[in-house]
């Protein structure tokens, strides 16, 4: 029996579906360990649940948000915007995309924001990491290639560089190429490096016959330093464990010599998110670990990146990318996605549709380009 393949858009909808179903299950339960979520909810979170404070508006001041409840995060808001960002441009994009369109779009276009439960500008719910984008490129006018240097240097290019990865599916090089570019804008050092090989990684699970395995295996071929360090030292205690739960502590024992956050994820170390050499973020290296110990399975990834803690709204958004994208919209469950775009009030579908269908275009256009590039070498080059 010969199976279809996957198409594009199949592919797309299971990794952004899949993406914002994770970052809505993690959301919750972000910044506590394994341990205190038990605690709080009476065993390991097996689907969606409640915000972990029932008072949140006023618990944690400085952070009012309505987290649970199926609601999505800065990561899929951010995910949805630079989708847009593909819908002006369409074509491949880098940091002046960034600054000339992702910007304008945090600053002036009121959208409904789940956390808030109001209509409110995007500028409004993102975390410091991401206002710096607009701060540095509108205010200060830096240069867009640039403006990620001195940024906390964090996850948060890498949440929601999945787009780059499905406009350069099959094509997980481009991809990392590409994000870096966009990223430069955000991110600097290790944060920037985990959003080129995040990207790639979504490439790479786009490829036929792609599997958990081979998705990291193209993860680590790319990537540079700690980055490349930390999710080597993960894959190699992920391929001992076949369940999340026994997995969470050696997961966890693993990335913490290259994780500068360190062991209480609410108070970070003196020498948290600075660019660094040697070190990589958390969440990547977590999510695809995550990937190897459900063998792609979105359900056991994505549980898995929820139940290990810390900063898991980020760490399931990147694994339930990672395992749509490898299984199509099917392996993401239905009651899940139906909950949490009620919840959310977003149609998770319409920016995949929007994205397969840029992503042809410039699939399109790179014939045409690689066309032209053959037929002036050949020109140029001549006979030996």
């Amino acid at each position: 029996m010969t199976l279809t393949p996957l198409s594009l858009d199949d592919r797309a909808a299971g990794c952004l579906v899949g993406a914002a179903v994770g970052d809505a299950l993690g959301g919750p339960v972000e910044g506590w360990s394994p341990d205190r979520i038990v605690e709080r909810h009476g065993g390991r979170v097996h689907g969606i649940v409640g915000p972990w404070y029932e008072d949140w508006r006023t618990a944690r001041p400085i952070a009012p948000y309505h987290k649970g409840d199926g609601h999505v995060t800065d990561d899929t808001l951010m995910t949805h915007a630079l989708v847009r960002v593909y819908e002006a441009v369409r074509d491949h994009l880098d940091a002046y995309a960034v600054a000339e369109h992702l910007v304008p779009d945090l600053m002036t276009n009121p959208r409904w924001i789940p956390e808030l439960e109001a209509e409110a500008l995007p500028l409004q719910r993102i975390f410091l990491a991401e206002k710096w984008i607009v701060t540095r490129l509108h205010y200060a006018h830096a240069d867009p290639r640039e403006a990620g240097t001195g940024n906390i240097v964090n996850c948060g290019a890498a949440m929601y560089m999945a787009p780059v990865g499905l406009v350069n599916a099959g094509h997980p090089r481009a991809a990392y190429a590409e994000a870096l570019d966009v990223a430069g804008a955000h991110q600097s050092s290790y944060g920037r490096e985990a959003a080129g090989v995040f990207a790639a990684a979504v490439a790479a699970a786009c490829v036929p016959g792609a599997t958990a395995g081979s998705v990291v295996d193209t993860a680590v071929s790319l990537a540079k330093d700690g980055t490349r360090a930390a999710i080597e030292a993960v894959r190699d205690v992920a391929r001992g464990y076949r369940d999340f739960e026994s997995a969470l502590v050696p997961l966890r024992e693993a990335v913490a010599p290259y994780d500068s956050v360190g062991p209480d994820y609410r108070e970070p170390s003196l020498g948290a998110r600075r660019p660094s050499r040697l070190h990589s973020i958390e969440e990547l290296p977590i999510a695809l670990g995550m990937l190897l110990v459900a063998d792609g399975a979105y359900e056991g990834a994505v549980l898995g990146a929820v139940n290990y803690g810390r900063d898991c709204d980020s760490t399931a958004t990147m694994a339930g990318a990672l395992a749509g994208a490898l299984g199509g919209i099917a392996v993401v469950p239905e009651a899940w996605a139906k909950q949490v775009a009620e919840a959310s009030r977003l149609d998770l579908h319409a920016p995949a549709a929007a994205l397969a269908a840029v992503a042809r275009e410039v699939f399109s256009r790179d014939r045409s380009r690689r066309r032209a590039h053959e037929a002036a070498f050949t020109s140029i080059a001549g006979p030996r």
